[in-house]
C-alpha cells in the first residue's frame, strides 16, 4: 500500500506540473508517513546523497558555463565554426552542430548549450533564410552532444553511482560524442540540399586564421580540462575550478565580455542553478533509498532477466526503459533512481559498468529532445517563439540519427571502452 501511494503521488504531481525535485520529496514524505518511519531519515538520506567529493564538480562546471555565456566565449566558438563550415550548403546548421560540440566540451550540460547556442544561432539562421523550426530543431538536437563529449555533469553522477573513475567516464563519451556530431552534420547537409537552404561566402584564409585565433582561448579550455585529468594533474573536481578560473580570466581580460558588475549576477545564477541540482540529487537519493529498502530494483532486475537472459534482448529492453523515462523525468533524478537497478541487470549480461553508464546517459540525453516533456524542446521553442509541436516534428530526422548512434554504442562496447582503457588503463 505504501509503495503504491509513493508512485501514485509522484505520478500525479508530475502530471500537474510540480517540479521533479518537489515531486520526489512529497512522494517520499507520503511514504514515510504511511509507513510510520521517523522523518529523521529525510536529512540523513539527503546528506548521504550529497556527501561526495566528486559532486563538487557540478557547481564548478555550472559556474564555468555561466562565465562562458557572459564572457562572449560562446560567440567566438560559433563564429569560428561558421568560418570553417559556412560555405557548405546548410553551413549555418553545420556550424550550429560544430559550436555545440565545442561548447559541450566545456560546459557539460545540454540545457546550457541549448540556451546559449540557441540565442545566437536560431535568430541568425532565420535571418539567413532557414526555416525557424529547422533552426530550433538543429539547436535542440545538437545540445544533447554536450553531456556526452567531456566534461559532463550527468557523467559525474553516473561515475559516482557506479564507482567508475569520472575521468574514465569523460573519456568514454569522446568517440560516441563525435559520432553523434558527425551523424547530425550529415543529416543537416542532406536536409539542406533537399530543401535548398543557403550557404555563406567561403571564408578567406586570412578570415579563417583570424577567427581561429579569436576562438583559440575558448578551444584551449577543453584541452586544459581533459589533459589535466588524463595526465593526473588534477581531479575532475579540481578541473571544474580550473575551468571556472580560466573562463573568468579569458572572459574578463581577453574577450572583455565580463566586467566586475557582472560578477554578482553570475554568482547568484550559479548558486541558484547549483542549489536546485543539489536539492534534486538529495531528494532523488531519498526516493531511491525507499525503492531500495522495498527491493524494487531487485524486482525490476528479476523481471527483466526472467523475460530473457539474451544480452541483445536485455540491452534493447534497457534502452527502451531509459528512453521512455528520459522523455518525462529530469536526467539526474532518473540516473539516481534507476541506475543502481539497471546496472545490476547490465552487468548480469556481461556489460562493463562504464559501457552501461555511457549508454544510460546517452539515452537520457536523447530524452531531452523527445516529446512530450523534452526540456531542450521547450527552451528552443521559447527562443524561437514557436509552438513545441512544430519543433517536435522538425526534430524527427535528428532523433533518428541519434537513435542510430545509440544502437551502435549499445552493441559495440569498444566505442566507449577503447579510449579510457588506452589512456587510463584498467
Amino acid at each position: 500500500m505504501e509503495v503504491a501511494a509513493l508512485f501514485c503521488v509522484f505520478i500525479v504531481l508530475l502530471l500537474v506540473g510540480v517540479p521533479i525535485a518537489f515531486s520526489l520529496g512529497i512522494a517520499s514524505l507520503s511514504y514515510l508517513l504511511l509507513a510510520d518511519i521517523s522523518l529523521t531519515i529525510v536529512p540523513q538520506r539527503m546528506y548521504a546523497g550529497l556527501d561526495s567529493f566528486v559532486l563538487l564538480c557540478i557547481p564548478g562546471f555550472v559556474l564555468a558555463g555561466n562565465l562562458m555565456n557572459v564572457g562572449n566565449i560562446t560567440d567566438h566558438i560559433v563564429r569560428f565554426s561558421n568560418a570553417l563550415m559556412g560555405h557548405i550548403r546548410g553551413g549555418l546548421g553545420l556550424a550550429n552542430v560544430g559550436g555545440s560540440m565545442i561548447f559541450g566540451g566545456i560546459s557539460g550540460t545540454a540545457v546550457a548549450d541549448a540556451a546559449s547556442i540557441g540565442s545566437v544561432m536560431i535568430p541568425g539562421m532565420a535571418r539567413a533564410g532557414y526555416d525557424k523550426p529547422f533552426a530550433a530543431a538543429v539547436t535542440a538536437a545538437s545540445s544533447t552532444v554536450g553531456p556526452i563529449i567531456p566534461p559532463s555533469v550527468p557523467m559525474i553522477i553516473a561515475g559516482s553511482l557506479s564507482g567508475v573513475s569520472v575521468g574514465k567516464m569523460f573519456l568514454a563519451g569522446a568517440i560516441p560524442g563525435l559520432l553523434m556530431g558527425l551523424a547530425m552534420m550529415i543529416t543537416v547537409y542532406i536536409l539542406a540540399v533537399k530543401r535548398g537552404y543557403p550557404r555563406e561566402k567561403r571564408s578567406t584564409f586570412r578570415e579563417l586564421v583570424r577567427e581561429g585565433r579569436s576562438a583559440f582561448w575558448a578551444l584551449l579550455m577543453t584541452f586544459i580540462i581533459l589533459y589535466g585529468i588524463i595526465g593526473g594533474f588534477f581531479t575532475p573536481t579540481e578541473a571544474s575550478i580550473v575551468a571556472s578560473l580560466y573562463a573568468l580570466v579569458i572572459g574578463m581580460f581577453v574577450y572583455k565580455g565580463i566586467t566586475w558588475r557582472n560578477l554578482p549576477q553570475i554568482a547568484v545564477d550559479t548558486v541558484l542553478t547549483s542549489s536546485s541540482l543539489m536539492l534534486l540529487v538529495g531528494l532523488a537519493n531519498l526516493f531511491g533509498w525507499i525503492l531500495t529498502s522495498q527491493q524494487i530494483p531487485q524486482m525490476i532486475a528479476d523481471q527483466i532477466l526472467g523475460f530473457s537472459t539474451n544480452p541483445i534482448v536485455v540491452i534493447l529492453i534497457l534502452n527502451l526503459i531509459l528512453l521512455v523515462v528520459g522523455t518525462f523525468m529530469e536526467t539526474i533524478a532518473a540516473l539516481i533512481i534507476l541506475f543502481p537497478a539497471l546496472l545490476g541487470v547490465a552487468t548480469g549480461v556481461g556489460m562493463e559498468p562504464i559501457h552501461f553508464a555511457l549508454m544510460a546517459v546517452l539515452n537520457l540525453m536523447i530524452g531531452l529532445t523527445t516529446p512530450p516533456l523534452g526540456v531542450c524542446l521547450f527552451i528552443v521553442s521559447g527562443i524561437g517563439k514557436l509552438p513545441v509541436l512544430r519543433v517536435a516534428r522538425a526534430i524527427v530526422p535528428f532523433l533518428v540519427c541519434n537513435l542510430a548512434v545509440l544502437l551502435l554504442v549499445a552493441y559495440i562496447p569498444a566505442l566507449s571502452l577503447w579510449l579510457p582503457n588506452l589512456l587510463m588503463g584498467d
